[in-house]
């Protein structure tokens, strides 16, 4: 059995690409998950939960503060893309707060749809800070048998 050698520099390497990956969390606020759903536009990332039921696949975000109505919802070539923006409350106001922890600004999520979902029957609707969106599966292709003649 064959000793593995010790490179320092190996170590050294891990720790920079850590802590740089630890930066960019802190610096967008949140984890994209390696999805490449935050770009350079966005000011935070909602927390997503992503669930598969019998007839339907069920995305829930954490959007509290954003207006249902202000998020813009679409689908392009298989992707599923989520816009919208939390408001900063007002300058006049602010000056009376001694600590400020959440993330104002734009947010931009997109999430690659599988073949199966039915893009013509997405709902989405928003309640008590939960953005919730049902997107269908088609129906299941039955085979079909061809007469030769």
């Amino acid at each position: 059995m064959a000793l593995p050698r010790y490179e320092p520099w190996n170590t050294l390497q891990k720790l920079q690409e850590d802590l740089a990956r630890m930066y960019d969390e802190a610096r967008v606020g949140r984890s994209a998950e390696s999805d490449g759903s935050s770009v350079v536009t966005s000011h935070w990332v909602p927390a997503v939960d992503i669930r598969e039921e019998a007839d339907r696949y069920v995305l829930l975000a954490d959007i509290p503060g954003v207006d249902p109505k202000g998020i813009e919802i679409t689908t392009e070539a298989g992707m599923l893309i989520i816009k919208g923006e939390r408001k900063r409350p007002d300058a006049a106001t602010e000056d009376n707060y001694s600590r400020v922890e959440r993330v104002y600004g734009t947010f931009y999520r997109r999430f690659s749809l599988p073949d199966t979902a039915n893009l013509d029957g997405i709902a989405a609707r928003g309640e008590n800070g939960v953005l919730e969106i049902s997107i269908p599966k088609q129906e299941k292709m039955q085979p079909r048998r061809i007469e030769v003649g």
